[in-house]
């Protein structure tokens, strides 16, 4: 297939999406707000209902429901309704928003069902969308970049960590409509890196697969960072949820380019959570090490564990799975903790295909670690470093923190 042919299937798809999406804005908002309610009272893991008079409310938000509003909006006032429970996992996601792609690609490979019933949605069955690959934010200023996918289109065409988007091809940004067709053109985007500083840079939108792309970003990330005291090996986990992604550390870490690091900065900050505490096994003291030597004498030494010293960093996007993992950096003693005071997202969720293709995430069961609930607290680094990404220009000063606290402990170790 030429990939003049590949961009007008990719259009066909896309134009087909408008279609299915025209449908469903037709469709009665009125039905798709009692299936929200009904899936709620079923599921949801407080029966009490956080203690609010819930036919009471999703009467007074029912009430507001018109048959044909636009799926933004309808999905504003259901998510209104929805953070009345206080509770994190629960929240209704569109195929406006990336994280409809990106959730589905976390849980469609354990829940088949799922995959069937979005399958009226979905492209060849992948929850795919097309980007550049930007984690975004959005304020009353517009959208800010809250995170670049290493690999993907907009790190090479040089976005960075703090920057405003503004438009594309002169039209306003959207993380989705904006690049609607466009897989493989090169298209204008305009960012404002400060405040009233304009730039113009050329990104080739791409088609992420929800299934896959954090993998992908999660192998691109793997680096060492060369420090006067120190080699910093550096890992980014932009998402957690599933074994996956611990076998791509553990590769990095015992036979790939991070075994000979000193140190380790292991960055869960942002992304998606799913992590088993199962995963701190790998750090720990009592690592053994083995030997393979070759005929010709070549040796190569593995170990069967990180024993090195690490330092996690968080902030306030690390959330779910990623949370076990802070909190049990700090409880056992593995390592330091630094930045930001985590998301406080600490309970089991499920996810719903809604008739309208909708997801509906609701919080299931509620989750304590060794007794202590995390969800509305979260876990306290042991370092603070505040940081803001608006305007940042890719500034980085939690990861500038955390490779001097890795290069202290290394160089307190060699003291020993």
């Amino acid at each position: 297939m030429t990939k003049q042919s590949l961009v007008l299937r990719t259009v066909a798809f896309q134009l087909l999406l408008l279609g299915l999406a025209s449908m469903a804005a037709a469709r009665d908002r009125v039905a798709v707000f009692d299936e929200v309610a009904g899936m709620l009272e079923e599921q949801f893991y407080d029966p009490g209902m956080a203690g609010l008079d819930w036919a009471r409310v999703t009467a007074e938000h029912r009430a507001r429901i018109a048959p044909d509003m636009d799926r933004e909006a309808f999905a504003a006032e259901v998510n209104g309704m929805l953070s009345r429970l206080q509770t994190s996992h629960t929240w209704l996601y569109t195929p406006d928003d990336p994280a409809w792609y990106q959730l589905a690609g976390v849980f469609m490979p354990a829940i088949p069902e799922l995959a069937a019933e979005l399958g009226p949605h979905l492209s060849n069955g992948a929850p795919a969308y097309v980007g550049i690959g930007v984690m975004t934010e959005q304020r009353a200023e517009g959208y800010f970049v809250t995170g670049v996918l290493h690999g993907h289109p907009a790190e090479r065409a040089g976005v960075l960590v703090g920057d405003r988007l503004v438009a594309v091809e002169d039209a306003p940004f959207h993380p989705i409509r904006s690049f609607l067709g466009r897989e493989g053109e090169e298209i204008a985007v305009a960012i404002e890196r400060r405040p009233g500083e304009r730039l113009t840079l050329t990104a080739t939108p791409a088609v992420l697969d929800g299934r896959t792309m954090f993998a992908d970003a999660m192998r691109a990330s793997v680096r060492v960072i060369e420090h006067p005291e120190a080699r910093i090996g550096y890992v980014r986990v932009w998402s957690y949820a599933g074994q996956v992604y611990q076998d791509i550390l553990t590769r990095a870490l015992l036979y790939g380019g991070l075994k000979d690091a000193d140190a380790l900065v292991l960055d869960l900050r942002g992304g998606w959570g799913g992590a088993s505490p199962v995963y701190l096994n790998l750090f720990t003291d009592q690592a053994m090490t083995f030997t393979s030597i070759r005929r010709d004498g070549t040796a190569v030494t593995f170990g069967s564990g990180w024993a090195k010293p690490v330092v996690l960093l968080v902030d306030e996007g690390a959330r779910s799975g990623k949370e076990l993992i802070a909190h049990g950096f700090r409880s056992l003693g593995i390592g330091p903790v630094v930045g930001e005071t985590t998301a406080g997202a600490v309970v089991s969720g499920m996810l719903n295909a809604l008739s309208d293709g909708s997801l509906l995430y609701v919080a299931v069961a509620d989750v304590t670690v060794a007794g202590a609930r995390l969800e509305g607290r979260g876990v306290t680094p042991d370092i603070a470093v505040p940081f803001d990404a608006p305007y940042a220009a890719g500034a980085d000063p939690q990861l500038e923190r955390a490779v001097a606290v890795a290069a202290e402990r290394v160089e307190n170790r060699t003291r020993q």
